[in-house]
């Protein structure tokens, strides 16, 4: 219990582990005293689950917990995407919400993230706040309440949800452009949403994986290479526009060009950025990660957009978008959202935008990427997670930090930034970076360069002097 930590996102913990029904209520419980003590918890709590194993009968335990302080309970009556419960915190201003998720991690795992009454993830000055609470709870324990089953209430999650994100993009101009699309909700909670959005408005959009499963089909929830590789095979066998993937809990995106060519996030990230300040001419600037690509920040500059920079997890990238006027603000993991809906990341949301991006232009997804690599530049970004023994994560960040590493491979590192983890640069030829992961036991590994053989190089031999330390 004493090893209960949020890491960029809430909570997780591998099932029957350290995730069980006893520290679900404990964290539980310190984000109710949270929401009694610094909320009005009379507006109530909303909380959700995703298609994992148990998630139910987690997000049972979670409503019966919160509802023990006095504090309303709208419990989903299926499984749902996170950003819905964002939305739904925002419209119906609740107090606060709890989704039991583990979001892209492998199917052993779930977790528990907390959405502030603003609609997102919450602030880190919030989350801090929270784990005051959990530090208190985990010595004193759940005191023994009674129960309060009157203020545990169901609640539609879907239907509201959908009804608003149908508002977000120009469906006469979709529907003309006669378009075919695939969606591969990766057996999570995004299932069926956008085929049923698609449908109603006569454009064609099939699924895969759109059952439930709790193994995720032997792959990591997660929308990037290798796992959408059953959704490049449905792309290239039905003759698809374009195909699109969300991760276990709905709010990471992913996109398949008709081809066959992966569509990586920090393309879709650019794609959508050129099209918003672009083609939609809408105001506001542009927050983003440590990890992300530098297409952004070319493509802000040609529009006159200022750039944010953040650390790793959205909830820095929210935070951002609460202060400031940010058309559009993501991460190199797929999780982007726009002021035109939530400061929150949601891939239904993208992929409509996506969407519509490709009728507006009347261009495949592979086709614009060429045509902003001909504008701004080729781009072309990689990552690695290594598993390593204990401390060697630190060593190897000291390692890249210290001042005698003048050079890797051909190239002198003119400069370093340590925002999040340390980012070496390259002379002109892009960048490389190591962070520690927070929400896994790994090292994460970045590369972007001009060239996708330079960046396999750096990539191959930073992992090796990592793995030497």
């Amino acid at each position: 219990m004493s090893d209960i930590r949020f890491g960029t996102d809430g909570w997780r913990g591998v099932i029957a582990e350290d995730f069980t029904e006893a520290n679900v209520r404990l964290v539980a419980y310190a984000i109710a005293r949270y929401v009694v003590r610094e909320e009005d918890a009379r507006r109530g709590m909303l909380v959700g689950y995703d298609t994992r194993f148990g998630s139910e009968r987690f997000a049972r335990v979670a409503a019966e917990t919160i509802a023990m302080t006095g504090t309303p309970v709208w419990l989903s009556d299926a499984a749902c995407p996170t950003p819905a419960i964002s939305l739904l915190v925002r419209q119906r201003q609740a107090a606060g919400g709890i989704v039991i998720t583990a979001s892209h991690n492998p199917y052993r795992w779930s977790g528990i993230k907390f959405k502030a009454s603003y609609g997102s993830s919450a602030r880190p000055s919030m989350i801090a706040a929270v784990e005051r609470e959990l530090a208190a709870v985990l010595k004193g324990g759940v005191p023994p309440l009674p129960p309060r089953a009157d203020l545990i209430h169901s609640l539609d999650v879907r239907a509201p949800y959908l009804e608003t994100i149908e508002k977000l993009v120009d469906w006469d101009r979709l529907a003309s452009a006669g378009m075919r699309f695939v969606f591969d909700p990766m057996h999570g909670a995004a299932r069926g949403l956008l085929r049923e959005l698609f449908s109603r408005h006569g454009i064609a959009c099939d699924e895969i994986r759109g059952t439930r499963d709790p193994l995720f089909g032997g792959a990591n929830p997660e929308p990037i290479e290798p796992h959408v590789e059953p959704l490049r095979q449905a792309v290239l066998k039905g003759g698809y526009d374009a195909g699109f993937a969300s991760d276990g809990d709905g709010d990471r995106i992913g996109a398949m060009d008709r081809t066959g060519a992966f569509i990586t996030p920090h393309q879709i990230f650019a794609l959508l950025l050129w099209h918003l300040a672009g083609a939609r001419g809408l105001s506001g600037d542009v927050a983003k990660t440590f990890s992300t690509t530098k297409l952004i920040d070319k493509i802000a500059a040609r529009h006159g957009r200022k750039v944010y920079e953040a650390p790793i997890g959205f909830k820095y990238i929210c935070e951002l978008m609460l202060e400031n006027d940010i058309l559009l603000g993501g991460e190199e993991s797929g999780g982007i959202g726009s002021k035109l809906y939530l400061p929150e990341r949601d891939a239904t949301v993208m992929a409509l935008l996506l969407a519509e991006l490709m009728a507006w232009h009347g261009k495949s997804l592979g086709e614009l990427v060429a045509q902003l690599h001909a504008e701004f530049g080729e781009h072309h970004y990689g990552r690695v997670d290594l598993d390593l023994r204990p401390g060697q994560n630190q060593l190897a960040i000291e390692h890249f930090a210290g001042a005698k590493l003048t050079r890797l491979l051909d190239w002198p590192i003119t400069r370093r930034e340590d925002l999040d983890g340390v980012k070496l640069y390259l002379a002109d030829v892009g960048w490389v970076m190591v962070r520690a992961s927070g929400t896994e036991p790994m090292l994460r590994v970045y590369a972007e360069t001009s060239s996708a053989a330079a960046t396999a190089r750096i990539l191959d031999e930073t992992c090796a002097i990592v793995r030497a330390l």
